[in-house]
């Protein structure tokens, strides 16, 4: 076998080699998908962020890493993306992906990134490395016509304010207000697992031509934002990329935005939550999960991610654990996790007292970070030991339904 190098690219290599790989990978790119990834895939070199493997000088493999905020019970924690992981069809079976993937982990730690993200196309040598499933992306499919007139709210609950939010087109030069409306909407709804990026690549995908984006202010701005395209180029079928708000009234005013186009269009379809207010402001029941895919989450440095997780604030536990993880050896030992006031803290040594504490790899460690319970953390090989006490401490603590609406 070639012995294999694995380096940072740089923007002085050559891009159109990577693309090559990209397309060998993944099929053939549009001209439209090349300039997107070349963009991006520049700027990743230029960060430092795009690794490569090379066989005999010759691209053979590479991984990059988006800069991303992924929210956790409303709180912003750092996220490495890992994205566009491939190795040449030729090189295939050699483990050249997963000396990538374990020199990638190494860069994701080294930047100080508690959390990692990624969409798998194949799972167990993600696994074999300690990222596990964790949360999903929901795409819904609905008959245009049904968004025409939204439910109106129950005159017996909620009360409707008079005042219209002001709606208008968002540009790229409108990238850190897009990026604060957005960030606003997940604080607001104690969201688990959706992201926002950097301004750099929020710019690029505001660049598009085919996007049409809207911003809406009330009472303060930014609070809301939508985007939609037309899927295919054509008017047929309308795709909503996002839709974001922080009230009600922006939320009704830029879904009016989107039925506006029901007289063009037959089918309205994209990403969103399971418990997205969306479900609720349809007012018939003909809205569908059409597709659903699994993404998977690593917990890089466990203290530093606990800390930055967000946690239900009328919540409190303390639980003593025990950890391992060969990969990122940091992170395993005995600890005393506790909850409260929305807080978590991973104390080291905290669980010598603890006969059988709870124990977990890297997978189990990410699968409590979603949301997964100890019941099916246990069932599924993924913990042993603790008590039902603990277990439901723990299930209290980081119960989510983790998701997201982005593509990386």
């Amino acid at each position: 076998m070639t012995d294999v190098e694995i380096r940072p690219i740089t923007p002085d290599d050559d891009f159109d080699a990577q693309l090559d790989l990209g397309q060998r990978a993944f099929g053939v790119y549009s001209t439209q998908q090349k300039e997107g990834w070349l963009r991006v895939a520049r700027l990743r070199a230029s960060e430092g962020l795009f690794l490569g493997a090379f066989a005999g000088g010759v691209p053979a493999g590479a991984a990059m890493l988006h800069d991303m905020r992924q929210y956790w019970l409303g709180n912003p924690v750092d996220c490495a993306g890992v994205a566009s992981v491939k190795v040449a069809p030729e090189h295939r079976g050699m483990g050249i992906g997963r000396q990538l993937m374990t020199e990638l982990l190494g860069l994701i730690a080294d930047r100080g990134y508690p959390l990692s993200a990624l969409y798998p196309a194949t799972v167990p040598i993600y696994r074999s490395l300690g990222w596990e499933l964790a949360g999903a992306k929901h795409e819904f499919t609905i008959a245009a016509r049904s968004l025409r007139e939204l439910q109106p709210p129950d005159p017996q609950a909620a009360t409707e304010s008079q005042q219209t939010p002001r709606i208008t087109r968002a540009t790229p030069d409108d990238v850190s207000r897009v990026i604060n409306a957005i960030g606003r909407s997940h604080l607001a709804a104690r969201d688990a697992g959706p992201i926002t990026w950097d301004e750099g690549p929020a710019r690029q995908w505001l660049e598009r031509p085919d996007l049409y984006a809207y911003l809406a202010a009330g009472v303060e701005e930014g609070d809301g934002f939508a985007a939609y395209r037309w899927a295919g180029g054509d008017t047929r079928e309308l795709w909503v990329e996002r839709v974001h708000a922080t009230t009600p009234q922006a939320l009704r005013a830029l879904w009016s935005v989107i039925a506006s186009n029901a007289s063009v269009t037959r089918t309205v379809r994209g990403w969103t939550a399971p418990g997205d207010p969306f479900w609720w402001l349809t007012a018939e029941r003909d809205a569908t999960i059409s597709r659903r895919a699994m993404w998977m989450l690593r917990v890089v440095d466990v203290p530093a991610a606990i800390a930055a997780r967000g946690f239900p604030p009328g919540v409190s536990a303390s639980v003593p654990m025990r950890t391992n993880d060969w990969a990122r050896p940091a992170n395993a030992g005995r600890w005393l996790l506790t909850v409260a006031d929305g807080k978590g803290t991973m104390i080291p040594n905290g669980s010598l007292s603890s006969p059988d504490p709870l124990t977990l790899g890297p997978r189990g460690i990410a699968a409590l970070y979603a949301g997964v319970s100890v019941a099916t953390l246990h069932m599924s090989g993924l913990a042993s030991g603790g008590t039902p006490e603990a277990g439901a401490q723990l299930d209290a603590a980081f119960a989510a339904t983790p998701f997201m609406v982005d593509d990386f």
